[in-house]
């Protein structure tokens, strides 16, 4: 099997890095060689952080060059719009339908985009979600990666026994069980 390109792009504090070990436990699983790696490490709050996920039979390096992501998947509208150029031609594109206004913005040197979802859907194949929505009506707000992995898994792969076992494995003891839910949430929309 060719290599298989993840991408996820997020804001410091979005749980990007731990959606990133849930796919490398998944790969793993799955038996793949997988390589991670974080690029942009700006982990603190509203730093744009960026990661790679390569799996397949033989995987050299985990960068990702752009044009060649399988599966690009933001938690926030700005960061699918800065980084949909690593998609594939026929890759899809998970959206976190939300807004997170980066410094330039808040401090009024630049303007947020409007209608991001619109530009992109000229060029890639778009599959919005308010995460952020959904999970406030699970009871807890941070567990919206989940929901925006459950509607990823449909590009991937992997059953979900297999998800399920991996959540378990990496997510805290105490929040299994809600993030199972967000992400059965995702994976039936």
């Amino acid at each position: 099997m060719a290599a298989k390109n993840i991408m996820i792009v997020g804001v410091g504090g979005q749980g990007t890095l731990l959606t990133s070990r849930i796919l490398g436990g998944l790969a793993t699983l799955g038996g793949y060689d997988v390589k991670l790696s974080e690029v942009h490490g700006m982990a603190q709050r509203g730093g744009s952080v960026v990661t790679f996920v390569r799996y397949g039979a033989k995987v050299a390096e985990p960068i990702v060059e752009e044009g060649q992501a399988d599966v690009v998947i933001a938690f926030e509208r700005l960061e699918a719009l800065r980084y949909a150029h690593f998609l594939k031609k026929d890759g899809a594109l998970i959206v976190n339908d939300w807004r997170i206004d980066p410094m330039p913005v808040v401090i009024g040197a630049a303007e947020y985009p409007e209608g991001i979802l619109k530009t992109l859907e000229k060029e890639h194949k778009v599959y919005a979600v308010n995460a952020t929505e959904e999970s406030k009506k699970l009871g807890n707000p941070r567990v919206f990666n989940l929901i925006v992995l459950g509607v990823a898994a449909q590009h991937m792969d992997f059953t979900k026994e297999q998800w399920y076992e991996v959540i378990e494995k990496t997510v805290p003891p105490k929040t299994v069980e809600i993030n199972k839910k967000a992400f059965d949430v995702g994976y039936h929309l």
